[in-house]
């Protein structure tokens, strides 16, 4: 393509100035809950303060913002004031922060100049995700479609950086693209590679229901016009930036020795989720989502798919499942639904593997995983949304949560009351009976509507983010050995934190400002309805109280995790034989504790 036929309709000077802008406000708020930055207070006036923050440029930041529960912000985006030298800069340079913060102690060169370009990155996208839908039509829109409006993580402020792509991957790739793919497919030789699934799910079932019978027949010619057996092969689907990226160059003697052959394109249309490396079937929504390595940098971690957890991933499903099956108040009161992750194939890279501390995204390049699809488990009537979306704004600063309140029928606290209802049970119950914990964050977390009321979660990717208590539970006696040595074993604190930062710092933080400032629920009202859904699970089982104690949720301060301050001071951009844990610095207090103060 000639330069000049790039489609730059979308770079006008109004809209780089507003998303720089948006993007300077989280940054400020952000590093101001870090502790990146810690501006003098100017002047309080009612729940506003004025604060003020200068580099060691000289370069000053002028802003109002509010404070929050949980010792976090929210600016005022339209309030920021740059100067340097007396005058006014304008707000098209969020990157000066960058600037600004690189020069003071403990940020390196390399680590500044890359996070320049994932910030550059993030700008591009949110380019393309100005002046979109409507919140009235975002409010009926399908599952699939809508993770195409979000705007990406909503504390990380470096969140669409995804390096690897060019801007034409972008364009082709990116879920706000929405553009439909197919996935292509190749024959894996058996001998360097490993299929597992639940125990009623064989390959040859799958592949029946994944791929059609002349599919089928059309990858075993192929195979035989080469003289190769399809018995000795197993098919898996590709992502076609993977495989000009990684697999062509990087699995060559795969290639050159026939135990990777591609097959071709299937015929059902995809499209990709936030996540980028997981996608949905829309041609047939029954039929699996499939998860894919894609080894792009993303947030903080490449996207590729860790070979122990792949391997083991059906038998944390049907862990985490069995325990639901078992459980009368999980299936039949809470209803939790479960996106299994069924069936996996994973392909081991001879080199890579075998050198001492491989950078991680070496090992992390070929496989799939299949995971049951979200609207199999839907009910007549029922709608499910990300739990991210209740924090989308539309073009016109409309709340998506408010149109499902408004629709709803119900009041606003009514609503609210229902959320944490849906919510939080299932998730106390797995914590406190069973030492075991989701991460439910925003893309983890389905929300199921009903009359676009809360009812339930169906909770997903298991593999990647369920733990279990290093406690010696009865509950837990009886997981295997292979399942304890992969799932990450917490101290009480720690397993507690996937909930206290996990769901209520990463994402109800932010939905009690947008529910404060739209809908009138003031912060102390959201985070006592949150309190009191979990005093009345509590008082439901009084059985589990030395649990309700071993497993805190109403400790005066929480340790701090700090996504931002993890790229920017800790982890930078080493490429490490693990990936980067999350880091922490300092406390907080907690919201839970402050409001009962607060009501005493």
């Amino acid at each position: 393509m000639k330069i000049v036929q790039t489609d730059l309709s979308k770079f006008t000077k109004q809209s780089w100035e507003k998303v720089n802008q948006q993007l300077l406000a989280k940054m400020l708020q952000e590093f101001m809950y870090e502790h990146i930055i810690e501006p003098t207070e100017i002047q309080k006036q009612s729940e506003v303060t004025l604060y003020q923050w200068k580099d060691k440029k000289g370069v000053t930041y002028t802003y109002q913002a509010k404070e929050r529960f949980f010792d976090s912000y929210s600016v005022l985006a339209d309030t920021i004031k740059v100067t340097s030298k007396g005058e006014e800069i304008g707000l098209s340079q969020a990157l000066q922060l960058l600037i600004g913060l690189s020069e003071e102690e403990g940020m390196t060169s390399s680590t500044a100049g890359h996070l320049a370009k994932e910030y550059f990155h993030t700008l591009v996208a949110d380019l393309y995700l100005q002046n979109r839908t409507s919140a009235e039509e975002l409010s009926t829109m399908d599952y699939a479609e809508l993770e195409g409006e979000m705007t990406g993580h909503p504390w990380i402020t470096y969140n669409k950086g995804r390096i690897g792509f060019g801007f034409d991957d972008y364009v082709r790739f990116a879920p706000e693209q929405k553009n439909h793919i197919q996935l292509s497919w190749i024959a894996v030789a058996k001998q360097v590679c490993s299929f597992h699934s639940i125990a009623e799910l064989s390959f040859e079932k799958m592949m029946k229901q994944e791929l059609s019978e002349a599919i089928l027949e059309s990858f075993t010619d192929i195979l035989k016009e080469r003289r190769l057996a399809s018995s000795d092969y197993y098919y898996i689907p590709v992502h076609e930036w993977q495989w000009v990226n990684i697999i062509v160059p990087l699995f060559a003697e795969y290639i050159a020795n026939d135990w990777i052959v591609p097959l071709g394109e299937g015929e059902d249309s995809y499209l990709p989720q936030q996540s980028i490396r997981t996608f949905v079937n829309t041609t047939h929504r029954e039929k699996f989502h499939v998860k894919l390595p894609m080894s792009i940098l993303n947030t903080l971690v490449y996207r590729g798919l860790p070979s122990e957890r792949t391997v083991i991933a059906p038998q944390v499903t049907e862990y985490i499942k069995g325990i639901r099956d078992r459980d009368a108040f999980l299936r039949d009161t809470c209803k939790i639904g479960l996106l299994g992750e069924v069936a996996t194939v994973n392909v081991h890279h001879p080199t890579f593997t075998n050198i001492r501390n491989a950078p991680y995204q070496y090992l992390e390049m070929l496989g799939v995983v299949w995971r049951e699809s979200v609207y199999e488990e839907l009910e007549e009537g029922e709608q499910a949304v990300t739990l991210a979306a209740l924090l989308h704004l539309d073009y016109s600063g409309k709340a998506l949560v408010s149109m499902y309140i408004q629709k709803s029928g119900l009041t606003p606290k009514q609503w609210v009351d229902s959320l944490m209802k849906a919510i939080l049970p299932p998730l106390l119950h797995y914590l406190y009976q069973y030492g075991t914990v989701f991460s439910p964050h925003g893309q983890n977390t389905v929300l199921v509507l009903k009359d676009f009321t809360p009812v339930r979660i169906i909770m997903k990717d298991f593999v990647d983010d369920v733990n279990i208590t290093d406690q010696p539970f009865e509950e837990l006696q009886t997981l295997s050995e292979e399942l304890k040595s992969v799932l990450r074993s917490e101290a009480p604190e720690g397993l507690t934190q996937f909930i206290l930062c996990g769901l209520f710092i990463c994402h109800f933080r932010y939905l009690a400002t947008i529910l404060e400032e739209h809908e009138g629920v003031t912060e102390h009202g959201f985070w006592s309805s949150v309190r009191n859904e979990i005093l009345r699970y509590q008082s439901q089982n009084p059985q589990l109280g030395d649990r309700f104690a071993l497993f805190d949720l109403f400790c005066p301060t929480v340790t701090k995790i700090t996504l931002n301050r993890n790229r920017m001071f800790d982890y930078g951009y080493a490429d490490d034989g693990d990936r980067p844990h999350a880091s922490e610095y300092g406390k907080v207090r907690n919201a839970l504790y402050e409001v009962s103060v607060l009501v005493k």
